[in-house]
């Protein structure tokens, strides 16, 4: 068989299993795309029993089209970038910390079955309290208003990364770090080529979950004495009966909450060594 004919069976084959990736994608898009009608067709549905009943007229804002129509408001003038800063940096600082106390905590428990049993009672009672349980405390031992929601962020968030990190290690092989032993490989060689890659998927799970945890805790965390915030800003809104602006700041968090786990989502496909579903 010549050249040729072996190559264009080949490019036939390519084309063919490229075309239901294709059918695929669209299908998983259009299903998506249904189900965010189906949940917008239940709002409006949930809108218009709100504006139809006399005794519940005063919350038609939460319907969709005052709600969208000040969602574009807010951010045309600037006050949605307003809320969102200063609460993504309280929550980039929370996740950092717990991400640098948690994943080494994570390896520790991962690889040594001693810290493992000596930590594991402390660990399960301390990860069943409610992250919002420490806000006395935190008020009490943080100067700052800012300090002590961002303590409340990280509370939350450490747990999460910590028993992920952990479960990522225990399922290492340990045929690899003997190999890596008989190459001679250094305790950092072994850490950068054999636990980082095996382990990364896992890692950026426990952040994924930590990030859902913590954007949670955000907002009622922001009902302390802070005058900024996506909290602060519903808060407001309630207060002052604006609920339209009160549904579009909710609209707000659900949309900027979705991108950042998308972020790490994607983050997780790259290092994923499985195939994706």
């Amino acid at each position: 068989m010549s050249s040729v004919a072996m190559i264009f069976p080949i490019r036939r084959s390519r084309a063919a299993t490229r075309l239901p990736s294709i059918g695929g994608r669209m299908a998983r898009a259009l299903v998506d795309l249904t189900g965010l009608a189906v949940l917008l067709a239940l709002w409006a549905l949930g809108g218009w029993l709100i504006a139809r009943n006399p005794a519940t007229v005063a919350f038609a804002g939460f319907a969709p089209e005052p709600a969208l129509r000040r969602l574009y408001e807010m951010v045309a003038d600037g006050s949605a970038l307003a809320a969102a800063s200063p609460s993504l940096g309280r929550i980039a600082g929370g996740l950092a910390i717990a991400f640098m106390l948690g994943a080494p905590i994570g390896v520790l428990v991962g690889r040594s079955a001693l810290f493992r049993r000596a930590t594991h009672l402390p660990f399960q009672l301390l990860r069943m309290v409610s992250p919002l349980a420490w806000m006395p405390l935190a008020i009490l031992a943080f100067p700052t208003w800012n300090g002590a929601i961002i303590f409340l962020i990280f509370a939350a968030s450490i747990w999460p990364i910590i028993f992920s990190t952990a479960h990522g290690l225990r399922k290492l092989d340990p045929d690899w770090f003997r190999l890596a032993n008989n190459l001679g490989a250094s305790r950092l060689h072994i850490l950068l080529a054999v636990v980082l890659p095996a382990a990364a998927q896992d890692v950026l799970t426990g952040l994924r979950l930590a990030l859902g945890v913590a954007w949670i805790v955000l907002v009622p965390a922001e009902y302390l004495g802070v005058t900024s915030g996506l909290g602060y800003a519903i808060n407001d809104a309630r207060d002052t009966l604006d609920y339209s602006r009160l549904a579009a700041t909710v609209i707000l968090i659900g949309l900027i909450g979705s991108f950042l786990d998308a972020l790490i989502l994607a983050a997780i496909t790259r290092v994923s060594w499985t195939h994706e579903d």
